[in-house]
């Protein structure tokens, strides 16, 4: 699963949020700031495959922490085609995703891979 090799390469690069990435919320002791990956949609044609993936950098102390944790993201995955897996990724857009419920600073990143 192409989400498994993301999770796993974010938390090997070492980011500031530690082993704070996760591919759901976390039911209890949820950090103050943490990274939360989620497929959106795939296709596959001639045997290569495609997922759109969004990447949210949650922040409960401030809306530019998030935007901070955004940019190491980015960064990140601009260096996952390293893996021998990935052959391609690009960056489809990032913005603030602030849960005006919950109040939750969030930065959102939605990448195309290719794999």
């Amino acid at each position: 699963m192409i989400e498994t090799t993301i999770l796993n390469y974010l938390l090997a690069k070492g980011l500031s949020v530690g082993d704070n990435v996760y591919c759901e919320v976390p039911k209890k002791d949820i950090p103050a700031e943490y990274i939360l990956i989620e497929k959106t949609g795939s296709d596959s044609e001639n045997r290569i495959n495609q997922a759109m993936i969004a990447i949210q950098s949650i922040s409960q102390t401030s809306l530019f922490t998030a935007m901070e944790l955004n940019e190491e993201v980015k960064e990140a995955m601009d260096e996952i085609i390293d893996l021998p897996e990935i052959f391609k990724c690009e960056c489809n857009s990032d913005y603030n995703f602030t849960n005006t419920q919950t109040k939750e600073y969030r930065y959102q990143a939605v990448f195309n891979l290719f794999y």
